[in-house]
C-alpha cells in the first residue's frame, strides 16, 4: 500500500496552494475518523482523503484524471475509484462502496465547515450543526461549495451507516476541532 509519506510528497509536489493542502489534511482526518467508527481501514480512508484533489491545483481541467491514473499505476484501484467518484460529474463513476460514499460525504462538507469556522473568532470551539445549516442557506457564503453535493454525500453515507445530517455535521466539526492547530483553525 502507498505510504503516508509518499502520498504527502506527491501532494506537496502537485499542490502549490497551501489552502488546498490544508483542505486535503482536513479531509484526511475526517475520512480516518469515519473509517475508525465503522470498522474500516483508517489508512486507506485517510490516504484517499489526502490525495482526492492532488491534481486540482496544477491541472484543474484534468481533475481528477491525473491523480486517478497515478493511483491506478501504483495498484491502488480502490483509492483510484473513490477519487473518481468524488468528481462523478466529470468521470461518470458513481459512488457505491463505503469508501467512495465517505469521500463524497467528506470533501465539500469539510471545506464548508472550515469556512464556517474561519469567520468565527472562536473558530471550531462551540460551532454547532444549526449554525452550519444556517450558513448553508446563504448562497453567497463559501459560494464555491456545492450544497447539493454536501447533502447528497450525507444521503449516500447515511444509506450505509445511518445517522442524521446534524450527526454528520457534528462529527466533521469535532474532527476539525481535534486537529484545529494543524488545520489553522485555532483561535
Amino acid at each position: 500500500m502507498l505510504t503516508r509519506d509518499e502520498a504527502w510528497q506527491l501532494l506537496v509536489d502537485w499542490t502549490p496552494s497551501e489552502r488546498l493542502r490544508v483542505h486535503a489534511l482536513g479531509v484526511e482526518q475526517v475520512m480516518a475518523d469515519l473509517a475508525g467508527r465503522h470498522g474500516q481501514d483508517p489508512a486507506l480512508f485517510a490516504l484517499t482523503g489526502l490525495l482526492h484533489d492532488a491534481d486540482y491545483d496544477r491541472w484543474p481541467d484534468e481533475h481528477p484524471h491525473r491523480i486517478v491514473a497515478w493511483l491506478e499505476e501504483r495498484g491502488e484501484a480502490r483509492m483510484a475509484r473513490a477519487v473518481a467518484t468524488h468528481a462523478h460529474a466529470r468521470t461518470g463513476v458513481r459512488p457505491e462502496s463505503l469508501l467512495e460514499r465517505a469521500l463524497v460525504a467528506s470533501d465539500e462538507v469539510t471545506g464548508f465547515v472550515t469556512a464556517c469556522a474561519l469567520v468565527r473568532p472562536q473558530r471550531t470551539e462551540g460551532l454547532e450543526p444549526k449554525s452550519v445549516r444556517k450558513k448553508m442557506k446563504t448562497p453567497a457564503f463559501a459560494a464555491g461549495v456545492n450544497r447539493e453535493e454536501v447533502l447528497e454525500g450525507f444521503r449516500l453515507l447515511s444509506e450505509c451507516v445511518g445517522g442524521t445530517e446534524d450527526e454528520h455535521f457534528q462529527r466533521v466539526i469535532d474532527v476539525l476541532h481535534r486537529h484545529r492547530e494543524a488545520l489553522g483553525l485555532a483561535p
